[in-house]
């Protein structure tokens, strides 16, 4: 069922343009280098649960202040198994230089942020420090509506199952970064990353209550009391379900732009296609809670 776009909200301090019919919105009005009234948080925060991303343009912003205005929403949670940019141990720096040729770039498989934590975290601040004139976006779906779009029998289904999630495709010894070749991003991968973390199939937002598909293709590895094998179909049905065009935004990037989205209820991609040209953003992770599954 394709999403009908609502006349948008009126909001303390800021004006919204929703973006299309899966989410997204563009905000006007706010500097994110100076301080926020409280009310104005409080409807972006609202505005970021109805949206699931807000995107600020022309953004001028030392590291110091995007931890700031991230730190509107909750406090910072460092990322595990990627040195952090010296001096601010809750940042990283995502770094492609122009001459760099391999096939994988970072974020360039669909995930949600740090689902392998026992809280993964709540949203997700991203600012383009160097962007490429062409190519570089980033694209998300949203878990929300892939949820919603499930057949009623299949919805009852995965809200009584729960999700083996796990880093080690990616920071295990034997995982995707493991030999790689990303040497500005500085990662370390660890024994560390093979743990797993149990999560419900199903997560309620806490602050809407709707129902979210709670998978993604890097983390969700298998159901709880099955093997991956076995896990596997359902599962990459799922994430194809999940990708589906009609619940996609898609965010072309360009120098000073600030993207804030629910990591709850999205996942997303960064798609790799601007050979030639350096990209250079700078991350900063908002820390959640614990997923809960409410019928």
């Amino acid at each position: 069922m394709s999403a009908v776009l609502k006349p948008a909200p009126a909001y303390r301090g800021f004006d919204v343009a929703p973006l299309c019919g899966a989410g997204g919105a563009e905000v006007t009005g706010i500097d994110a280098a100076r301080p926020i009234a409280p009310e104005t948080v409080a409807d972006l925060r609202r505005a970021l649960a109805e949206h699931c991303l807000l995107i600020l343009r022309d953004q001028e912003l030392t590291p110091d202040q995007q931890k700031a205005f991230a730190r509107h929403f909750g406090p910072l949670s460092a990322t595990p198994f990627i040195k952090p940019l010296d001096g601010h141990p809750e940042m990283m720096r995502i770094v492609r230089e122009a001459d760099e040729k391999k096939k994988l770039n970072f974020g360039g498989r669909w995930h949600s942020d740090l689902t392998f934590a026992a809280e993964p975290v709540m949203g997700t601040c991203l600012y383009a420090r160097e962007s490429p004139p062409v190519g570089g976006d980033t694209l998300w779906c949203n878990q929300m509506q892939a949820f919603d779009a499930l057949s009623p029998g299949l919805q009852r289904v995965l809200e009584g199952l729960t999700v083996m999630h796990s880093a080690k495709r990616s920071y295990g010894p034997q995982g995707t970064y493991a030999d790689d070749d990303l040497k500005s991003m500085r990662i370390e991968v660890s024994e560390a990353g093979l743990a797993e973390q149990a999560h419900p199939c199903v997560r309620t937002h806490p602050e809407t209550g709707r129902k979210i598909l709670f998978i993604n293709w890097v983390y969700a590895i298998r159901f709880a009391d099955m093997t991956e094998e076995e896990s596997a179909p359902l599962l990459d049905f799922l994430n194809r379900h999940s990708q589906r065009p009609e619940f996609q935004i898609r965010l072309r990037w360009r120098r000073g732009t600030l993207a804030l989205w629910d990591n709850r209820s999205t996942q997303h991609l960064a798609v790799n296609d601007y050979a030639g040209y350096r990209r250079v953003m700078d991350r900063v992770t908002i820390a959640g809670d614990k997923p809960f599954y409410r019928p």
